[in-house]
C-alpha cells in the first residue's frame, strides 16, 4: 500500500470516529452526513431555531519543500506555532490598549488642566474688577 493510500485510510478511520462519536448519544446526537472525502457536515440550531452547519473537515497533511528539501509536517511544532503567534497577538492587544489608556488619561488630564485655568483666570478677572470698584 502506497503512502497517499495510508493516508486516505488513515483520515477514513478518523472520518468514521468522528461520524460515530457526534451520532452516538456521547456526542450529542446530531445528524451527520457527509458532504465531501474528508468532510463531514453537523446541521446545528441557535436558540431561535435557525439552522447553520458545522463541518469538520480532516486532513492528513504530508509536509512541505524547502530549498530542495522535504520537511514532513511536524503537529507539535505546528501547534507551538499557533500558540506563539496567540501569545503575540495578545501581547500586542494589551500594548494597544495601554496605549488607548494612556492617551485616555492624557486627554482627560488636559481637559480638566483647560478648565482649571479657565477657572483660575475666569475667578482672577472677577477679583480684579472687584478690586478696581472699590
Amino acid at each position: 500500500m502506497g503512502k497517499e493510500m495510508e493516508r486516505t485510510t488513515v483520515r477514513d478511520n478518523i472520518m468514521d470516529s468522528i461520524f460515530k462519536f457526534v451520532s452516538s448519544d456521547e456526542g450529542g446526537a446530531f445528524c451527520p452526513r457527509y458532504v465531501a472525502g474528508g468532510e463531514i457536515t453537523l446541521p446545528v440550531t441557535d436558540d431561535e431555531g435557525n439552522e447553520f452547519y458545522a463541518n469538520i473537515i480532516v486532513k492528513i497533511p504530508r509536509g512541505r519543500r524547502s530549498e530542495g528539501t522535504y520537511i514532513p509536517y511536524d503537529g507539535y511544532a505546528a501547534a507551538d506555532e499557533y500558540d506563539e503567534e496567540l501569545e503575540a497577538k495578545r501581547k500586542e492587544k494589551e500594548t494597544k490598549e495601554k496605549a488607548k489608556a494612556t492617551k485616555e488619561a492624557e486627554k482627560k488630564r488636559k481637559q480638566e488642566a483647560k478648565k482649571t485655568i479657565k477657572k483660575l483666570n475666569k475667578d482672577g478677572l472677577d477679583k480684579m474688577i472687584h478690586e478696581e470698584g472699590d
